[in-house]
């Protein structure tokens, strides 16, 4: 029996970084988490990171974090790990994963710890399938299609949180359209890591 959408836990994250590139040696200096089943929360995950790098005038425009936040933040070694127990065990959701999953996945190379492999949902391509013809499709404008109010601050957990109402939006289209089985679900949505 396949299990329904609505039994399976997803953990909604977001990152807000130092600048664009991992590759260039750009980091993560925050990150969260919201770990939900159906319409249910059952627990957050909300930290500052210290990275001990500069956060780019770009980035700093962006989330207004700035190194004297971050002066008491955990380190990376601390707070990856902690992430990583966090998400145990559940699917991975994020509006657009491929920047999100590129910063932990380097961030799980500094500290010599392998890349996630895990079921992860990108709401992105989610957004251009259930959504076509679209003038845009950043976060926020979908939410406000989706007749969300919200607003989007670019801080990890707000993000988090508007993320996970275009999600429950998004679940809802799908069992309209008799997508209610995870499998099914998955296999049109998720990448698989």
């Amino acid at each position: 029996m396949c299990k329904h959408i609505d039994e399976v836990e997803f953990t909604i994250f977001d990152t807000e970084t130092t600048g664009l590139k991992p590759e260039a040696g750009d980091r993560i200096v925050e990150l969260a988490g919201l770990r939900v089943k159906g319409d249910k929360r059952i627990a957050t995950f909300n930290t500052l990171v210290n990275s001990g790098k500069e956060i780019s005038p770009g980035a700093f425009a962006v989330n207004k974090i700035t190194l004297q936040m971050l002066q008491d933040a955990p380190t990376a070694q601390k707070a990856i790990p902690d992430f990583l127990e966090f998400i145990s065990g559940s699917c991975l959701c994020s509006y657009n994963a491929e920047f999100d999953l590129g910063f932990l996945n380097n961030e799980l190379k500094l500290i010599s710890l392998p890349e996630i492999d895990m079921v992860v949902f990108d709401l992105l391509p989610m957004a251009k399938k259930l959504m076509p013809n679209q003038a845009r499709y950043a976060l926020w404008f979908v939410a406000q299609k989706l007749g969300i109010t919200l607003a989007q601050e670019h801080r990890a957990f707000s993000d988090v949180e508007l993320t996970w109402a275009v999600f429950s939006k998004f679940k809802a289209i799908c069992q309209q359209k008799g997508i209610t089985d995870f499998t099914n679900f998955s296999d049109l949505f998720a990448n698989k890591q």
